[in-house]
């Protein structure tokens, strides 16, 4: 292979892979996509109510050892993660007093409401309770401008 051939070789791979990449980026779903559902929120908030506001608060608010649930400062450290690595968390540490107590499709219902609080839009369809599922859906602290 000469050295034009290589030159025009590694310029159709690089464009190749970057074509993949943006076309899986553009196909990536985030918060901001609507991933829940505004009766699976209502239902979340209901099981906050019942397992969570005793430590989380009623606004979600958080107290003095408990983090807040809601605004830039919950988002933003949660941002670029996947709502699975936050499921995973509420399902193996909360509640505190007896983790696990929740069932998936609870931490899913709960996951709902904290993102609704958090003024990320409802959609057509309920949050999953599958972690593979979960694990496709990006955490965006920001609305992606699209």
């Amino acid at each position: 292979m000469n050295c034009g051939s290589a030159v025009t070789a590694l310029t159709l791979v690089s464009c190749m892979l970057g074509f993949g990449v943006g076309a899986q980026q553009e196909g990536a779903v985030s918060v901001w996509d609507g991933v829940f559902t505004e009766e699976q929120a209502k239902r979340g908030e209901a099981a906050y109510l019942q397992e969570c506001v005793n430590c989380h608060g009623p606004g979600l608010e958080g107290g003095d050892m408990t983090p807040s649930l809601v605004g830039g400062v919950f988002t933003s450290n949660l941002n670029d993660l996947s709502v699975g690595d936050l499921f995973e968390r509420i399902r193996i540490t909360m509640p505190l007093d007896r983790p696990g107590k929740l069932s998936r499709q609870q931490n899913a219902d709960v996951i709902a409401f904290v993102l609704k609080a958090n003024s990320f839009p409802a959609g057509a369809t309920d949050l999953s309770r599958d972690l593979a599922a979960l694990k496709q859906i990006r955490i965006q602290s920001s609305k992606p401008g699209r």
